[in-house]
């Protein structure tokens, strides 16, 4: 599966939350879809969205879940050092 998530330039991140979110996100991603490939992109553009590629619609609902579970926990797992 391919996932594409894409952040509003608008919504100002720490430095290094980019790649820390993927990061989070590939983890989580790989305990619920271990028989996929996946492979995930965050990066800015216009505006917020989530793409999955090679997915079921369920897939992509469950995705989102997952991703709304990551952002919401980010003090958890994001150390901005």
């Amino acid at each position: 599966m391919r996932i594409e998530v894409t952040i509003a330039k608008t919504t100002p991140l720490p430095p290094g939350a980019i790649d820390a979110l993927a990061g989070e996100l590939s983890r989580r991603l790989n305990n619920y879809y271990p028989e996929h490939d996946n492979k995930i992109t965050v990066r800015y553009a216009a505006a917020n969205n989530l793409s999955v590629l090679g997915g079921a619609k369920e897939d992509k609902d469950r995705i989102s879940e997952i991703l709304q579970e990551t952002w919401e926990s980010a003090d958890d797992w994001f150390i901005n050092n």
